[in-house]
């Protein structure tokens, strides 16, 4: 029941998918392929550093931009992977989680009237914050493109308008696991700078590329640097979501607004956990499970494959997508009870019916659960997309 406390703004983000399946996953005792967290425990280093972290007193209020570690690391983290340089102490902030740094980003450049362009599938969270600050979501839609995913240049253009004031790039992008290249990202670097708009460049899979496919920040390209937020997390690079340690780097003129509704949001977190980050940052392109997770891509892609499904397979992060021949929603609430699998519709990350066919699985589970939901989904009859 829809409560009459709830602003109409943000009436339509009421109970969503995932509690549902998350529901039917308990309900049926299904393999839970819907959420995007890992089974397994990030590497020992960091755990390590964290207890280290509690044991020694690291348990109180941090800083409010966070322990000057971790600000230090995240500094030399993108001059090492990306020659971008950031100032420690004034051009980056630590948040909770990279959904912190994207809300505080949205609600610090954008009023009400304002429009927001969002690339369609997108990330629950970036609609929900677009709301909450007063503004209005342009959609552009990530097309199929063979066997990966495509905008068109003119659609980008066409949803930018003069009450535009941000565009939302996520790059490596969930759902779809696509990575933009160099044409994409100057599309959008154009129409930026002709426009005069902040980018806020969700890169939290930066690290979890496959096939030699290179992430590059949007930051990188000429003259964006001072027009974007740069915002990246520990929790998808070393298999700690729980912890919700992210950052955001940008020029003073675009940080400075961040940190003012940061710290009227969590104002600070995970105090230990912070300084764990900072110990093993300078090594996050070696301790990324970023081999671990093409295996398990594969492993998992190719068993649904063989079924007969329509998948795509993706270039980088935790999710594949397949294209199940008919209703997605539908499809997605029979699974648990035929299979005993869950999954999530991708049509929820829509505002278009562009989606209605596609269902997202992740991948980032232990592969003896993979191969039980393939098994599984096998023996359901439902392989293939057919009832």
């Amino acid at each position: 029941m829809e409560s009459p406390m709830l602003v109409p703004r943000l009436r339509e983000f009421g109970t969503t998918i995932f509690a549902e399946m998350s529901a039917l996953a308990v309900e049926t005792n299904s393999i839970n392929l819907g959420q995007g967290f890992p089974d397994t425990d990030g590497p020992p280093q960091i755990l390590q550093a964290a207890v280290d972290a509690i044991g020694s007193g690291q348990n109180q209020y941090p800083p409010g931009p966070g322990v000057p570690a971790l600000r230090q690391a995240v500094s030399r983290h993108q001059q090492r992977c990306y020659g971008l340089e950031y100032d420690p102490d004034s051009e980056v902030l630590v948040t909770a989680g990279a959904t912190e740094a994207i809300a505080a980003s949205l609600l610090a450049c954008c009023d009400t009237g304002d429009e927001v362009v969002v690339f369609e599938p997108y990330y629950d969270s970036y609609t929900a914050a677009v709301a909450m600050a007063g503004a209005t979501r342009r959609v552009v839609t990530l097309e199929r493109n063979g066997t990966g995913w495509g905008f068109d240049p003119a659609a980008l253009a066409g949803a930018t308008g003069p009450r535009t004031r941000a565009i939302i790039l996520n790059s490596p992008h969930n759902p779809t696991g696509h990575v933009f290249g160099p044409d994409e990202l100057r599309a959008v670097a154009e129409l930026a700078t002709a426009h005069d708009l902040v980018v806020i460049s969700d890169e939290v899979y930066e690290h979890l590329t496959f096939d030699g496919v290179h992430h590059v920040p949007i930051a990188t390209l000429p003259g964006m640097r001072d027009r974007t937020i740069t915002i990246g997390s520990a929790g998808k690079t070393f298999s700690v979501t729980g912890w919700k340690v992210g950052w955001a780097c940008a020029p003073p003129q675009l940080l400075g607004p961040v940190r003012t509704v940061k710290q009227f949001l969590t104002y600070v977190n995970g105090a230990p956990f912070q300084p764990a980050v900072a110990a093993v940052l300078d090594d996050a392109e070696n301790l990324a499970p970023r081999v671990e997770l093409e295996a398990q891509r594969d492993l998992l892609c190719a068993g649904l494959t063989g079924l007969g499904f329509d998948v795509v397979v993706p270039q980088a992060t935790y999710f594949a997508t397949v294209d199940v021949g008919r209703d997605a929603v539908g499809f997605c609430r029979e699974l648990p009870a035929r299979a005993g699998v869950v999954a999530i519709p991708s049509s929820v990350f829509y505002d278009s019916g562009a989606g209605d066919r596609f269902v997202r699985f992740a991948f980032c589970k232990r592969p003896s659960v993979l191969e039980d939901a393939v098994s599984r989904i096998a023996a359901s009859g439902l392989s293939g997309g057919r009832r």
